[in-house]
Formats: structure tokens, C-alpha cells, sequence
């Protein structure tokens, strides 16, 4: 069918104002849902990463109490250690944006480390917003976008409706008052529109070709989304 770039974190850990660092990586269950939807669906991912480097799972993410139950932590822990595409990242640099259908970003808050200082992500993503093609991101996904700029230093996704993790959810998980800066904030002042639901609840917004999911519940309906757009 047609192939897909997920690109994901390189980041093992999120450094906090207080200069300490919280271990993490991207989260297993926003990897997972669109990776699954995709390839049953008869498409090809390509992984990248912004060094190339295989990408760290969330520890937390592989859980019981982050998957309902004991069984289910086991089985995602297994299907992402079974996900060849995983090992074998190609760089963000060496991604070529005529070569996939889609551009995916999953999140994790290894996602607010390395990807908004990434140039290499944030043409990436202004060229794919450009471009027409399905552009989806969840979760701390849409870090990414602080990279992303036009020649005039706004940003490309100004005035674009979309969510992500959201500043009540970041209070919830604990680390907001340790965070550098909240993603709601930050993608407020690049002048999105944005639209939250109520904390860890699934939520999709879909403006144009951009498809944005708010958390990790939001993942697997913003997969079926994706989906349908290229079918």
C-alpha cells in the first residue's frame, strides 16, 4: 500500500527546571495503536528518529497500571520488543517526504527534550503541513512543532485548531511544576487554536490535512482517522 514515517523521540529523558531529569522515551500505547491500525491495514512504517538511534520506550508505559492489568502490560511490552521497524530508525535528516503517504508523531515526554530542537523535524513538519498529506501527532507529540517555522519566524501551524497534553493533564501526571514549559502554553503563544477535552479522555481535533490527538487514550481513534484518510 503505502509507506508511513513515524518519527519519535531519541530522548531517554526529560530535563526539568530544577536541572534533574526525568527517565521516559516515547509511550508504548501511542507507538503501538497506530502502528497496528497501519500495518493491518496493508501500509509500511518507517521509523526515524533525530540521530537515528533506536528510540526509548517509557518504562511507566509498559505497566499494569498504564495498560489495565498485569496481562495486558505483558503483551504490550512483547509487541513492541517484536516491532522490527523499532531497531532499524533512519535519521530525520534522511527522510524524504515524497516517499510516504503520512507523517505520524507518537509522544511520550521524551517528545519535549529533543524533537523541538530538532531543524531536521521542524522542516520536516512545515513541509509536510505544505504538503497536503496527513500530518497526525498525539500526545507531547506536538512538541515537535516549536521547531517548525516560516522565513519569517512565525509558525506554519498558526491558526490551525489542534490539542495535545494539556496543562490540567500535566498538573495530573505531577510534573507541571517542574516543567520547563507546558506544551498547552507553548502551542497557545505559536498562535494554534487549541482545543482540549476533559484530562485523559480520548480527544481528536482534525483541521485540514493536521490530525491531532490529546492524549494517550487519543491514540488509537486518531489512528482510525489516519486510516480513513488514506484510504
Amino acid at each position: 500500500m503505502a509507506k508511513i514515517l513515524f518519527v519519535l523521540t531519541g530522548a531517554d529523558h526529560w530535563t526539568l527546571n530544577d536541572g534533574s531529569t526525568h527517565p521516559t522515551g516515547y509511550w508504548a500505547e501511542e507507538f503501538l495503536a497506530p502502528y497496528r491500525a497501519l500495518t493491518a491495514a496493508g501500509h509500511e512504517v518507517v521509523v526515524a528518529t533525530p540521530e537515528g538511534t533506536v528510540p526509548p520506550v517509557d518504562q511507566v508505559s509498559l505497566t499494569a497500571d498504564s495498560n489495565g492489568g498485569q496481562d495486558q502490560a505483558e503483551e504490550t511490552a512483547a509487541a513492541i520488543a517484536a516491532a522490527p521497524e523499532l531497531q532499524k530508525p533512519i535519521k530525520i535528516d534522511d527522510a524524504v517526504l515524497a516517499d510516504y503517504a503520512a507523517v505520524y508523531y507518537p509522544g511520550g515526554h521524551g517528545a519535549m527534550e529533543d524533537l523541538p530542537a530538532s531543524k531536521a523535524s521542524g522542516e520536516l513538519l512545515a513541509a509536510a503541513l505544505a504538503s497536503g498529506k496527513p500530518l497526525a501527532i498525539v500526545c507531547h507529540g506536538p512538541a515537535a512543532i516549536v521547531a517548525a517555522t516560516n522565513s519569517d519566524g512565525t509558525s506554519p501551524f498558526a491558526g490551525y485548531r489542534l490539542t495535545g497534553f494539556t496543562n490540567d493533564e500535566e498538573n495530573a501526571a505531577g510534573l507541571a511544576p517542574k516543567a520547563p514549559w507546558l506544551l498547552q502554553d507553548r502551542l497557545v503563544a505559536l498562535g494554534a487554536d487549541f482545543r482540549e477535552s476533559a484530562p485523559f479522555a480520548p480527544h481528536i481535533e482534525v483541521d485540514r490535512n493536521l490530525y491531532t490527538g490529546q492524549n494517550p487514550a487519543s491514540s488509537a481513534p486518531l489512528a482510525a482517522e489516519l486510516v480513513r484518510a488514506l484510504s
